[in-house]
């Protein structure tokens, strides 16, 4: 089966799982780093992002732990 779906592409065996496999990877990394909001969604987005930071127990906890676990090491 692979050699035909290679051979239907004029690619070799090798480069057909190659470029399927590249594809994928490209795929996957894009829906999890990609997002996309509509325009009600980009504006709440927007207006979080301009709102001061509140730093309650819970979020300095956490950039706590962010420090002990990964920047620190």
């Amino acid at each position: 089966m692979l050699e035909r779906a290679a051979s239907f592409e004029g690619k070799t065996v090798s480069n057909l799982i190659l470029t399927t496999a590249m594809a994928r990877a490209e795929k996957t990394i894009r829906e999890h780093e990609v997002m996309r909001l509509n325009a009600q969604g980009a504006e709440t987005f927007i207006n979080a992002l301009s709102k001061p930071v509140r730093f309650n127990k819970k979020l300095l906890a956490a950039l706590d732990e962010h420090e002990y676990r990964v920047t620190s090491k």
